[in-house]
């Protein structure tokens, strides 16, 4: 749900950033979180890259414990949080494109 949220409130300040370059008034306030403050975009991205750098950091914690032998790891985990460590950057990879395509188009739009 957090991520749904996060997606709206970046096309919101894209729209805002396009409106304005165009001279148009923005149609939509700042996006606001559950208890109605401001949600900022960078602290967005930086907590989602953050979490897939944790992800990545669990992942290869677990590998190397099963590496040396730790019995409370197994190998079905391991690859469990290999996948999904992998998943995550593949997913803030893409997330990235749209960004810079996103901001491309802004910076190509004619004032």
């Amino acid at each position: 749900m957090n991520n749904i949220q996060g997606i709206d409130q970046l096309l919101g300040e894209l729209r805002s950033a396009a409106a304005m370059a165009s001279g148009k008034p923005a149609a939509a306030p700042a996006a606001l979180d559950g208890a109605g403050k401001a949600v900022d975009f960078s602290d967005i991205l930086k907590q989602s890259i953050d979490k897939v750098a944790e992800t990545q950091g669990t992942s290869v914690d677990m590998q190397k414990r099963y590496e040396l032998g730790d019995e409370s790891v197994n190998l079905h985990d391991v690859m469990l949080s290999l996948q999904k460590a992998s998943l995550s950057f593949q997913t803030m990879v893409q997330v990235r494109n749209k960004l810079v395509t996103a901001y491309q188009e802004v910076m190509n739009t004619q004032i």
